[in-house]
Parts: structure tokens; C-alpha cells; sequence
């Protein structure tokens, strides 16, 4: 059975949740927490609140174990891009993209199966 959780405009780049999310996915769920845990990073911080949300989703909502289940996907999408103006040099203006992204992690309790 697979369960998700969504987090949805994340202020963050998606490149840069996406370094976060390859380490994680394939991993068990309680190994993919305590890895993202020790990563001195914001998007690991939000990576790690999304994946805390698929566990208690599991939990609660189907009744799974948390040691069985494996971060089946971790998918980062690019979300609305806030632009915005900065004052620059002899009065002009430089653009500035601020870029949001939605982090969707899946959980499955299926064991992987091997190629």
C-alpha cells in the first residue's frame, strides 16, 4: 500500500531540495529521518517535515508499521516563481527570481524486489 504526504509551496529552490531528496529515496523511512536529520540544511528541514507527515499518514490513516515502509518516491516539483526587483548599481534595478517548490514523498510498505 503506498501513502503520501504533500508540502506545498516550500520557499525553496527545487534544485536545491532535490540534492536532499536523492539521498533519501530507496531508503527505509526510519533511516531516510535520521539521515536527513544530521544534514545542516533548510531543505532538510522541510524535506524531513514532509517525510514525518507521510509516516504519521501511514500511521494513523492506514495502520502500517513504520519499520516496513520505504521511501518508494521523494519528487520535487517547481512551484510558482515570485518576481521581485533589488536596487543595483548607478540607479537601475536587477530581477530576482524567487523560487518555490512542492515536495511530494511517497511511502510503500512493499518490500523492494530485486533485478
Amino acid at each position: 500500500m503506498e501513502v503520501q504526504a504533500l508540502t506545498r509551496y516550500a520557499h525553496m529552490s527545487p534544485k536545491k531540495v532535490r540534492e536532499i531528496t536523492r539521498v533519501i529515496q530507496g531508503r527505509s523511512a526510519s533511516e531516510a529521518l535520521e539521515l536527513v536529520r544530521f544534514i545542516p540544511r533548510k531543505s532538510a528541514r522541510l524535506v524531513a517535515k514532509t517525510l514525518k507527515s507521510a509516516v504519521a499518514n501511514a500511521e494513523n490513516n492506514n495502520e502500517l508499521s513504520v519499520e516496513s515502509l520505504i521511501v518508494k518516491r521523494a519528487i520535487v516539483e517547481q512551484g510558482p516563481v515570485l518576481k521581485r526587483f533589488k536596487a543595483a548599481a548607478r540607479g537601475s534595478a536587477a530581477p530576482r527570481r524567487k523560487k518555490m517548490s512542492h515536495i511530494r514523498i511517497v511511502l510503500s510498505d512493499e518490500a523492494k524486489k530485486s533485478a
